[in-house]
């Protein structure tokens, strides 16, 4: 069993100098998790990229539901003030919420990969909406990210590099704002689809590189150029680390084996310093490289301090390989968490898929465990334990009782100590409200956050469109503490898929 296309189409100078001391909230910007209106509240960003807009199919929109009950906001192109919705662009296909200008209310990059850029077809564009105490978009002009313009000046943009196709962002340790944008189409030399990554950094000046296998600025990445490595089709960041998924990497004559190659945000001529690179095939990695695993199709990071350590520069990281075939049959999926230290050393920690011990339920042909996953350390010291640091696996190929094929669920489970502990699944009918119905594909749509784990419901019957969110430590099957639905709450009636990201 295969996902169908529709599915796995949404899988697909120096620097500035270190801020000194925490940054002070502007007034009116409470320096909340997620507050796109500085009220102290945490807000939420849920993405309809196929959403038609002015009439043009799949131009896709984002909706802003603030906290509190304070409104809603549909931000389309025009809204956000970033030019117009064209047919085809899925505004929203990707976002990350950070603090770009570091005055305490949260930002909001949305990914638009399939945006033309002049005659170039899917050239793609991220834009920054601000956040303000009058709303997001309310302040500071929008930010637009274009290769071949601006900080991106240096790297003409061409047909299908799909800029903007992933998304990681946040503040590292020394202080300063990172947006690190995916363009896995990019054609590097004679290699198509090779992939780069485009990587700002800054407030109010801002320093743009671009990171390829073949870069050398900031010393040599540990792996080669080659056609279709799709390198920056996922990505994943904390304070200390940036996870640069290349799900298409081959390994030798082996195809579509992949890799996740680890930065950190020192800058050499503004590119982030290459640490090392992480296969299968690695010393002391679990499993070995196959044609099609898929390894690092998605991705996750949180930051950790192991119990007694001092520093807190290590972080956890989550690679998924949703095409990992095992004994249960051909992309059951796998998941694999490895500990990275500050100079990139890794150290893997467990191995996760249906068929561990205690890991409910078991696994199967076509499951693809793995496809998305998210991840969370609401340990205020960064210490990880099995309550605090969770993990959560979107399955969305697994068939449902009385034979509902890619009715799909997620699991949460524990970041540290065994697996299977404390394991929890949510699915369709059991624990995410709606009735369960063939080719729903839950775990199409996962996002982390200390608020708690959001279940996106994108497809399937129309009625059963929503996102949820669910506490961390919610029990199997159990209740979502709230629900976000088209046509309640003064959100749209119209929506297509709802959901497909949520932030």
């Amino acid at each position: 069993m295969v996902l169908a296309a529709t599915a796995l189409a949404l899988a697909l100078t120096a620097g500035p100098a270190p801020l000194v001391g925490p940054a002070t909230a502007a007034g009116g910007c409470a320096g909340v998790e997620s507050d796109f209106n500085g009220d102290g509240i945490r807000d939420t960003a849920i993405a309809d990229p196929d959403a038609t807009v002015n009439g043009n199919s799949k131009a896709g929109v984002v909706h802003i539901v603030y906290g509190g009950g304070k409104g809603v906001l549909e931000l389309t192109q025009e809204a956000a003030k970033s030019g117009g919705s064209g047919p085809g662009d899925q505004f929203g296909y990707a976002m990350a919420v950070y603090d770009a200008d570091l005055d305490g209310c949260s930002d909001l990059a949305i990914g638009t990969p399939n945006e033309d850029v002049g005659s170039l077809v899917d050239a793609g564009r991220v834009v920054v909406v601000h956040g303000a105490p009058a709303g997001l978009g309310g302040g500071k002009a929008t930010a637009q990210y274009v290769q071949g313009g601006g900080p991106v000046s240096g790297l003409a943009p061409e047909a299908h590099d799909w800029m903007g196709y992933s998304l990681a962002a946040g503040t590292s340790s020394t202080g300063v704002p990172f947006l690190a944008i995916g363009s896995p189409g990019e054609d590097v030399g004679t290699a198509a689809d090779a992939g780069a990554v485009i990587y700002v950094s800054g407030t109010t000046t801002l320093t743009a590189g671009v990171v390829t296998q073949d870069t050398t600025t900031a010393g040599a990445v540990p792996d080669a150029v080659e056609p279709y490595d799709r390198f920056g089709a996922s990505l994943a960041a904390t304070r200390t680390h940036l996870a640069i998924g290349s799900p298409g990497e081959a390994q030798g004559t082996i195809a579509d084996a992949g890799a996740v190659t680890i930065f950190s945000h020192t800058l050499v001529s503004g590119v982030p310093k290459p640490l090392s690179v992480i296969t299968q095939d690695s010393p002391n990695v679990f499993g070995a490289c196959e044609t099609g695993d898929g390894f690092a199709t998605s991705l996750a990071a949180v930051p950790h301090r192991s119990a007694g350590a001092t520093s807190t520069t290590e972080s956890l990281l989550v690679v998924g390989s949703p095409s990992e075939d095992l004994s249960a049959g051909v992309d059951a999926g796998a998941v694999q968490v490895f500990r990275l230290d500050a100079a990139g050393a890794f150290t893997e920690t467990a191995w996760i898929d249906q068929n561990v011990a205690s890991v409910l339920g078991e696994a199967g042909a076509g499951d693809h465990f793995g496809q998305r996953v998210a991840a969370v350390n609401t340990a205020a010291n960064d210490v990880s334990t099995p309550t605090e640091t969770r993990v959560a696996v979107g399955v969305p190929g697994e068939e449902g009782s009385n034979g509902l094929v890619d009715r799909g669920q997620v699991h949460i489970l524990p970041l540290v100590g065994p697996s299977g502990d404390s394991d929890v699944v949510l699915a369709p009918g059991y624990g995410v409200p709606t009735t369960a119905a063939a080719r729903q594909y839950a775990g199409m749509s996962i996002g982390g956050s200390g608020a708690g784990l959001y279940v996106g419901m994108p497809y399937g019957p129309v009625e059963g469109r929503a996102v949820h969110l669910f506490p961390w430590n919610v029990g199997t099957g159990g209740a979502p503490t709230q629900t976000f639905k088209p046509g309640e709450g003064g959100i749209p009636a119209d929506a297509a898929t709802f959901g497909t990201v949520v932030r």
